[in-house]
């Protein structure tokens, strides 16, 4: 039989951040602590629970069926510890060193971070960002474990499982390679059928309507390359002069160096909207509540 005076919260902790990090220098990072404390720590959680917990592979320090067992139990009893302690403590965006984690894609970061960035430092030059890609079906648990603060994005799926604002709605553009012979300012649907594609594949968002789309118009285009994400997107455009269609701020994010040239899709299409999404549990955390105010002010338009 265990007892709770037999468990230090810090430990507690030490195996939260183990788990998430798979590295025990990683977790010491995160913690504020040394390496070695870490590992004094996980000795403890060990034999508190006698089991390993965590084994050493090439891969990081990976869990046993013991730690994946109690992880979620343990997440949820540190939540409930933070929402006690949030709940009186006031939030001074000026002082706190609170980390506030973002979900969001690779072009996410590209579209929204520097600007969150440059705001926070003027704002709040205390607090800490941390960006991962985090799979959709895994958001809303992470968000209630207090793993995760906001989700950000092109993100359909999360409407009905969290609370959420619309940040902005944008026209879908289309984006090659600039060269000699191209239309100045528009091209026609024949000339767009003409090109070969580049099509994004994420299931997550609504960029699959494009297909949906073009087939209700009785359009067949060639899609040339299927991708998950957009970050490889300008490397392909460079060397084939094929053609993608995107949101239109996210095709200026990747035309920083000015190789391209954006059109106006020619097809109607309706637009996509970008939201910030968070969990109704921490509707009253004050430093939640700060921070999303804060989103929507940088990033709405």
């Amino acid at each position: 039989m265990r007892h709770l005076n037999d468990v230090d919260l810090n430990l507690l902790r030490v195996f939260q951040a183990i788990m998430e990090d798979r590295s025990l220098t990683l977790a010491a990072g995160r913690l504020g602590i040394t390496q070695p404390a870490v590992s004094y720590a996980l000795g403890r959680l060990r034999k508190l629970f006698d089991d390993a917990l965590f084994v050493r592979t090439p891969e990081g320090m990976m869990p046993t069926q013991t730690a994946e067992r109690i992880a979620l139990p343990i997440g949820r009893a540190l939540t409930a510890v933070r929402d006690a302690l949030n709940e009186t403590e006031p939030f001074d965006p000026a002082t706190s060193d609170r980390e506030f984690r973002l979900c969001m894609s690779d072009i996410g970061e590209q579209v929204f971070l520097p600007a969150l960035c440059e705001r926070l430092q003027t704002l709040a030059p205390r607090i800490k960002l941390a960006s991962e890609l985090v799979p959709v079906a895994m958001v809303v648990e992470r968000m209630r474990m207090g793993q995760l603060d906001f989700a950000i994005g092109n993100l359909p799926t999360l409407k009905t499982t969290t609370r959420y604002t619309s940040l902005f709605h944008e026209q879908y553009a289309c984006m090659t390679r600039k060269r000699d012979g191209l239309p100045a300012d528009r091209i026609s649907v024949e000339h767009f059928l003409a090109f070969s594609h580049v099509s994004i594949t994420s299931t997550d968002s609504s960029h699959v309507a494009i297909e949906d789309t073009l087939a209700s118009c009785g359009l067949n285009r060639h899609i040339a390359l299927r991708v998950p994400h957009f970050t490889v997107v300008p490397q392909i455009l460079r060397r084939t002069g094929w053609m993608v269609t995107l949101p239109e701020g996210v095709a200026r994010a990747l035309n920083h160096s000015q190789d391209f040239v954006i059109y106006p899709l020619p097809v109607e299409m309706p637009g996509v909207e970008s939201t910030v999404h968070w969990h109704g549990a921490y509707d009253a955390d004050a430093g939640n509540r700060w921070f999303r105010t804060f989103l929507f002010e940088t990033l709405r338009r």
